[in-house]
């Protein structure tokens, strides 16, 4: 077991007793670590090529982070170079009318890769666990019960030969609130920038709890959550590409025989 993957379903577990700041591991300073970062990518994209071509089993891979954690940022430089014709990235933003006149699954389900494939949620299920929860848009009865609904959906899609991995980046309130200032600085990050970022920060410890809770609930042997220290970039990459080809490589795809 990595360092960072949380035993399934544990009770108590505290998102708090992780520091975002943490280097747990590192292979060596910031040039070193990104140096090594770069090999494992070489390694993922290897490995994908023989997810692809032996077309047997898929890997699923769940991002999850507070605003500004850096979910767009970790799929942009860990992805890099992978064939886009065996990985699809899914994102989930606020549900559709046509969306929330089915289950909450529904969107979901018909997004999840297919064999062969890596499929790399931005965001995903979860948030029907954590904003539903902390902006009390459904009643309590009805978020708890989705923890064994989350639970159940995905041990049938590890039966079925899909992998399944969860990641939560993990950053301060202190540095979200650094991102946050650097999207307005900057022009090209600007964009990211919306005001209702800021109203959200009000609800920081309310999403910890959602997020930690959700974590405990729902990492399992199947399924396992990985808590990512995420304040600096470059160690939130090696860890999640440590994750990633140490999965992969549990896989063992092979290129056919013929």
């Amino acid at each position: 077991m990595l360092q960072w993957q949380v035993p399934a379903q544990t009770d108590g577990f505290n998102l708090a007793s992780v520091d975002p700041a943490s280097t747990p591991d590192v292979p060596g300073d910031e040039e070193a670590t990104t140096a090594a970062f770069k090999d494992l990518r070489k390694e993922l994209i290897d490995a994908q090529e023989r997810l692809y071509a032996e077309d047997k089993q898929s890997l699923l891979v769940v991002i999850q982070a507070i605003d500004g954690g850096g979910k767009d940022g970790t799929i942009k430089n860990v992805f890099k170079g992978v064939n886009p014709q065996g990985c699809r990235v899914a994102s989930f933003k606020k549900p559709s009318e046509e969306e929330l006149a089915h289950d909450f699954l529904w969107r979901v389900h018909k997004v999840t890769p297919k064999r062969g494939e890596i499929g790399v949620f931005n965001r995903s299920h979860y948030e029907d666990v954590l904003v539903v929860r902390v902006h009390d848009l459904v009643p309590e009865p009805v978020w708890q019960e989705r923890y064994d609904i989350i639970n159940d959906f995905e041990h049938n899609l590890s039966q079925a030969g899909t992998r399944i991995v969860k990641l939560f980046l993990h950053i301060s309130k202190d540095e979200q609130q650094r991102r946050f200032e650097k999207r307005q600085e900057n022009p090209s990050k600007r964009w990211k920038y919306k005001p209702e970022d800021e109203e959200e920060r009000k609800y920081w410890d309310d999403y910890q709890a959602a997020f930690g809770d959700a974590i405990a609930q729902t990492s399992t042997d199947a399924a396992p959550w990985y808590v990512v220290p995420a304040n600096h970039k470059w160690y939130r990459d090696w860890v999640v590409a440590t994750i990633l080809t140490t999965t992969v490589a549990a896989m063992d795809p092979q290129y056919p025989a013929e």
